[in-house]
């Protein structure tokens, strides 16, 4: 994958430690988001979120990325390649700027980013969300998900699995 496809309106590229500070400033903003999915987000947690695989994945499956305006961090998203399975791209995170928030830049980058990874030859997108979030569900619903299932996960007792299909 080449992560400065994902998107033709903002420039994209993998994060490294020297952008915690940055992906910080970002997140902590959204204090809502914490609310459903404690701890709150810490410079530790994003270092341990940028390293962490699921089962069977490799350090190369993995693409925690910046979408930049300009110098500027609108949004971070982490992206598991052939995750549950071969054909299957799996949206660990995906955050924007509380000031990009509710004008379409969320929506304009993951409609990119799924026609890129059509283009490419995935045959879908999952994702989870905490169950009871209202932003989140909103969100991803408008955003051609389709609930799967209930289910839990490390992050949230009760989160809903959801997948888009390209």
């Amino acid at each position: 994958m080449q992560v400065e496809l994902f998107s033709d309106e903002y420039n994209v590229r993998l994060l490294t430690g020297a952008d915690i500070s940055d992906i910080y400033c970002l997140l902590s903003k959204n204090v809502l988001y914490y609310e459903y999915c404690p701890p709150f987000v810490t410079r530790q947690s994003i270092q341990e979120d940028m390293e962490i695989l699921p089962p069977g994945k490799e350090k190369k499956d993995k693409y925690y990325v910046g979408f930049y305006q300009g110098n500027k961090l609108i949004a971070v998203m982490d992206l598991i390649d052939g995750y549950p399975e071969s054909g299957i791209v799996y949206i660990g995170f995906f955050m924007t700027d509380t000031l990009v928030q509710g004008r379409g830049v969320g929506t304009a980058i993951i409609e990119y980013l799924c026609g890129y990874l059509s283009e490419q030859g995935y045959e879908s997108v999952r994702l989870a969300w905490v169950k009871g979030n209202p932003q989140s569900e909103h969100f991803w619903l408008k955003n051609g998900f389709v609930r799967l299932r209930e289910t839990t996960s490390n992050v949230a007792d009760e989160v809903i699995l959801a997948e888009r299909i390209l």
